[in-house]
């Protein structure tokens, strides 16, 4: 199986629904109305998407919830040969973005994933992410959460949410405290909203990754920049067809911006809600675009080299791309 480097995974929205009904069930929180009756998660487009996502999270309300989670996860992920992976956590879900409790939080999630890494062999960091339609407010406490706790395993700060809501420059506070204190920036970014608000996530917040980023190809003059200045897209093309942003893998533009040098890495934002894998996502895109074995090790390298690790991790994960000998 082809190794893979994942940079874009919400831990909430990766929840199997399995799992979040156990957890409903063990707590007697009726959230059922969230299913469809083969046990998926229900919804149609992005608000609903939005609602089932916060109805599921209703169950996450300890740390313990989230280290099943963790493993939950992780062991999906390396089912589908994920070695390296970049996962969102929000101090909003977790612990209400109380710093203590997110402390608790946080310690919990790392517990697992270390215990995951020696286990089946995959590494993980952590991003904190504000909720853009929580507001500003809620996002500087949010950030004073990550800043606090930046460190070898809290590695970024991000937003994502509802980008049709508020301006970008509105959070502009909170990417200055978390930058300062050692956090690299990633914003949700042209998924929702056209190529203006890829832009503005570049001018107002410094973003170096764009989370989507995908309608930059609306603009050919920004895609030439983006090319130029090494910007890395974090693409998820199976989350924007099932949301549809694009009626298929084939109307995807990522494989536009990966034939005009734009630095593009693959991931799955979501994956039960959207029924995708990694490995499913390698397969869309090898039999849409026709991309390769050697089109997939660049986009890992893209990968690798945009990861938000320290340089031991990056070089001990270089090592497990080599080809075998």
């Amino acid at each position: 199986m082809t190794p893979k480097l994942e940079l874009h995974l919400h831990l909430e929205g990766a929840a199997p629904p399995k799992f979040i009904a156990a957890l409903a069930k063990e707590k007697h929180i009726d959230i059922g109305g969230i299913f469809a009756p083969d046990g998926s998660y229900r919804f149609e487009g992005f608000a609903e998407f939005v609602k089932i996502y916060e109805a599921a999270c209703t169950t996450l309300t300890r740390p313990e919830d989230y280290q099943r989670l963790t493993r939950a996860v992780l062991e999906e992920q390396a089912q589908n040969g994920v070695i390296y992976t970049e996962i969102f956590l929000s101090p909003d879900f977790c612990g209400n973005r109380d710093r203590g409790a997110w402390r608790e939080y946080l310690q919990a999630i790392r517990e697992e994933a270390a215990a995951l890494e020696r286990e089946a062999g995959i590494t993980m960091k952590a991003i904190a992410t504000c909720i853009r339609h929580f507001g500003p407010d809620k996002a500087r406490q949010t950030a004073l959460c990550a800043a606090e706790t930046a460190g070898d395993f809290l590695v970024g700060f991000g937003i994502a949410g509802m980008e049709t809501m508020g301006k970008l420059k509105d959070f502009k506070w909170s990417f200055d405290a978390t930058r300062e204190a050692g956090l690299k920036p990633t914003v949700h970014a042209g998924e929702w909203a056209g190529p203006s608000e890829v832009r503005d996530a570049l001018r107002d917040l410094g973003a170096v990754r764009i989370g989507h980023g995908v309608r930059a190809i609306e603009d050919l003059a920004l895609v030439d920049e983006l090319a130029e200045r090494g910007i890395v897209l974090e693409c998820c093309p199976g989350s924007n067809v099932a949301l549809g942003i694009y009626p298929s893998f084939g109307k995807h533009p990522i494989g536009q911006l990966y034939d005009r040098a734009v630095k593009v890495t693959v991931s799955t934002d979501d994956p039960p809600f959207f029924h995708t894998t990694m490995t499913y996502e390698f397969e869309m895109l090898a039999k849409t675009f026709g991309w390769d074995e050697k089109d997939f090790a660049e986009v890992n390298q893209t990968a690798l080299k945009a990861a938000y690790c320290d340089e031991a991790t990056r070089a001990k994960i270089a090592k497990l791309l080599e080809p075998a000998q």
